[in-house]
Formats: structure tokens, sequence, C-alpha cells
């Protein structure tokens, strides 16, 4: 009888209901939202995920600029199908460096989270110049114009203004953002201090062409990273691997 005197009441009631609903909702946000303060992270830490390098980063804002994302996605999904023709799922710890991340949300083309050293800097060069003279089906539009030159001349603040928000960039490799990113870009140059910087980033020319920095440069090497970080083999159970 009081159960249903007590229902009777709140539901009669608009202003009593209002202010106990939101009571709930605000204990329910609490005990999701709180325990979130105190950890440092809710991405699970990968080894070999590194920040990009100047010359990858450039790349990236091409990426971003020409709108790839629309057509490709960057996210692997963990289905029988997607393993098969694309390789291991997504790890959240891949984009914890992405501001924004590049998931995307449609496949025009295909799936780009794994596509590093599928192919030869050759082959996408050639694929960004003329994409149906390599794959004739192709309805991507040419991007012949990216052997322009690649102004490079604030590229150390794009490293401070991700480090803003939590990129580890270090001091020295702000300081050296240029340097880095001509060595990277030409195979004639030393990159013993660069390598220190960026495990696992490869130097070559990129564009084909060692004696000029173009847009094509950084494309390209932002695409060759793509996938390339994680040894896979190493976080993901021996039970996963052999369905």
């Amino acid at each position: 009888m009081f159960r249903r005197f007590s229902h009777a009441l709140i539901e009669k009631n608009l202003i009593l209901m209002g202010v106990l609903t939101l009571i709930t909702v605000s204990i329910g946000g609490l005990v999701q939202i709180v325990p979130l303060f105190a950890v440092e992270t809710t991405i699970e830490r990968v080894e070999g995920v590194r920040p990009y390098t100047p010359l990858e980063l450039m790349g990236r804002n091409i990426y971003v600029r020409e709108g790839c994302y629309t057509c490709h996605s960057q996210m692997v999904r963990p289905f029988r199908d997607e393993l098969e023709r694309y390789g291991h799922y997504s790890l959240a710890a891949e984009s914890m460096y992405d501001h924004p991340f590049q998931w995307g949300s449609k496949r025009t083309g295909p799936d780009l989270a794994r596509v590093g050293g599928r192919y030869s800097d050759d082959w996408h060069a050639a694929h960004l110049r003329s994409p149906r003279a390599v794959v004739p089906e192709s309805v991507m539009p040419p991007y012949a114009f990216l052997d322009r030159p690649l102004d490079y001349r604030d590229v150390e603040y794009h490293l401070r203004g991700l480090r803003a928000v939590g990129v580890p960039y270090t001091d020295e490799m702000v300081a050296n953002a240029r340097l880095d990113l001509e060595t990277q870009a030409n195979p004639e140059m030393d990159n013993t201090a660069f390598a220190a910087r960026y495990a696992r980033a490869r130097q070559g020319a990129f564009d084909g062409n060692p004696r000029e920095v173009t847009e094509m440069d950084a494309l390209v090497a932002y695409l060759q990273m793509l996938g390339t970080l994680v040894k896979f083999s190493d976080v993901t159970p021996d039970r996963v691997r052999q369905q």
C-alpha cells in the first residue's frame, strides 16, 4: 500500500518527479565520471606507438586538407572479413596522438589503417598522380599538384600545438623539427639523431626526388607509416590469432 501511495504521489507531482529524476541521473553520472579522474588514461599503452615525425605530421595535415578521410577510413573493425582483407583490427592506442582521429565512416576506397609497407613509394606516388594509371577502376581524383614544394617553415609550431593537447613531443623534437623533416625526405643525409628521436621511422625519397621536399613526400611518408608501428603478435592472444 505504501509503495502504491509513493508512486501515485510522485507521478502526480511534476516538480517532485523532476527533482527525483535529476537526483537519480546525477548519481548515475557521477558513478561513471568520477572514476575517470583517478586514472591517467583510458587507453591501454602499446609498445611501438610514437608521435608522428615532422614529415609524417605534415603529410597527415595534407591528408586532412584534401578530405581523404571522406572516402577512406582508418578503422579495421574486429570482424572476420575485415581481418582477412585489411589485417589486425584497430587498437585505440594507434589513434592516441591523432587530433582529430581519422577513423572515418565511409569507404569509397579501401581502409588505409594497414596500408603502410603494402606498396612501394613509387606506387603511392604514381597512384596519387594518376590513380587510373595504376588502378583502372579507381574513382579517385588525381593529385599530381602535390609535387609542389612543401611549406614547412612553421612545422615546429605544429609540434608545439600538439604538445599542448598531450602529444609527448620533447623540446629536442621541437627544436629539430625542420632538420628531422629534411632528413627523413633525403636518404643521403645522416639519420642517426633522427632515428633516435623517432623509432621505426623510415627515411627515403618518397616522391622519387631527394633534391626537394614536396607535399608528395609528406603524404607518402604518412601513408607508409600507417599500421607499421605496432608489433601485433605482442598484443594479440594466441587463441585470437588462431581463429
